[in-house]
């Protein structure tokens, strides 16, 4: 039986996550995911904290027909241990990692693979079109609200002021479903 490993946050579940799954469990017959447990993703700087707590995104993942089992990631160091542990042959990662010291390592223990990412989607994306959402909603009905008088000024930036603002080109924000670009 060939098992493999990936390791992940896994919030906000998209259908990039689906995808990587599906795709790091055709490369064996065993899939072993390790979810960074909220305490390991505070420590990381610069990481943004979970919207799920890692019980719930354990859950999510333990309902995927890719996934055999979760167990919980909780530091950089655990990775050769975990591939001892659950006789693991292949590490998957996606291809941001490539060339990372912090999985090239196991290349003595096992094979490492990174697969690429899947474009158009993250969660740190989607982070972004739900706060750009939320903010257009609030100045739609600060709008609905007061009715608009000559000489004052909105205070709320319009969507397409905050796109434009984004360190991402705004081809990288697609319309929501049934709703135009502002």
């Amino acid at each position: 039986m060939k098992r493999i490993l990936t390791y992940g946050t896994f919030d906000l579940l998209h259908w990039g996550h689906i995808r990587l799954l599906k795709r790091a469990k055709a490369l064996g017959d065993y899939l072993v995911v390790g979810l960074s447990t909220d305490e390991f993703n505070e420590a990381k700087p610069g990481k943004q904290p979970s919207y799920h707590p890692y019980p719930v995104r354990k859950m999510m993942l333990e309902s995927i027909r890719y996934v055999d089992l979760v167990i919980p990631e909780t530091s950089w160091e655990q990775k050769r241990l975990d591939v001892a542990e659950h006789e693991i042959d292949v590490v998957v990662m996606g291809s941001d990692w490539e060339g990372s010291p912090r999985f090239e390592y196991l290349r003595e223990h096992c094979e490492v693979i990174y697969l690429p990412r899947t474009e158009g989607t993250s969660t740190s994306q989607i982070r972004r079109d739900l706060l750009f959402e939320a903010i257009e909603y609030k100045r739609q009905d600060e709008q609905r609200a007061q009715p608009e008088t000559p000489g004052r000024h909105n205070p709320v930036p319009s969507t397409a002021r905050l796109r434009a603002l984004s360190s991402e080109p705004e081809s990288r924000f697609p319309p929501s479903p049934g709703r135009e670009r502002g």
